[in-house]
This record gives C-alpha cells, structure tokens and sequence, in this order.
C-alpha cells in the first residue's frame, strides 16, 4: 500500500500551482537534513526514500505519490533522502503555495494531514531503527 498516494483532487490541485519538470534516473530531490524548499508529487516515474545507512528501510514511490510532507507542514528539514530510480515527472510546490493552498482548501488539507500522519509513523520507526543500529555499532567497539 502506497501511503503517500495522494486523491486526484489533491494531485491535480498541486498540479495547478506548482512546476512540473523532468528528471533523469539517480538525481536526488532533497537529501535528508536539507531545509524544507516544499513537496514533490510524482507524476510519472519511480523514486526512492530512504534514511542514509538503513538500506532496508528504502521505500519506493510511483506516480501520484507525494514527497516532503512533513518537513513542508512543519519547516523543519527533510528527514529522508529522496532519489528517482528512473526518468520521472515531478510537479514541485513551494512550502509557501503549499501551506497557501492547504488554508484554501480544508478537504485537501484533511488529506494531507491523514497522509502526513502515515508519513510520520514510517519517520519514527525509520529513525528509532538508525539509533539502534548506531548504538550496537558503538557498544560493538
């Protein structure tokens, strides 16, 4: 189950307000830790999340699927590094749009939100896991 798929209300409502553009295989769209610039619908193509050394962590996306939302909601920087896996589309909305179009719109707000809180369980997981994994590490030495 894709828990970043976004309605077609909400895909096409980002496709109104933001900049669609093209993107070759292996180029990042954010990297974790950078400051949030906004979300990333993917119109077309494959893109990979991932928290940097938890390789099996990796979840892929496909068309529809919306990126960044936690980092765009609360400014804070991405926690998660995404890279496309093939030639993609990407709609890319502005933080400031962003958060515009959800005051307009409470339904699609609504279900951002739904989809931020999925979002945000993976995150803490994801993260608790990398905390572990580096204190086995360090107790390993």
């Amino acid at each position: 189950m894709n828990i970043l798929k976004a309605s077609k209300e909400l895909q096409s409502n980002l496709e109104a307000v933001g900049r669609s553009q093209r993107y070759p295989t292996t180029r990042v769209l954010f990297h974790e830790d950078d400051n949030s610039v906004g979300v990333y619908l993917v119109r077309s193509g494959t893109v990979r999340m991932g928290v940097r050394g938890l390789p099996h962590l990796d979840r892929d996306f496909a068309a529809g699927s919306l990126l960044g939302l936690p980092a765009t909601f609360t400014g804070r920087p991405y926690a998660l590094t995404a890279v496309t896996l093939s030639p993609c589309e990407i709609v890319h909305v502005s933080r400031e749009r962003f958060l515009e179009l959800m005051r307009e719109q409470p339904k699609l707000c609504r279900q951002a939100t739904e989809m931020l809180g999925r979002e945000v369980t993976f995150i803490q997981s994801a993260l608790a896991e990398r905390h572990r994994q580096l204190a086995a590490e360090a107790a390993a030495f």
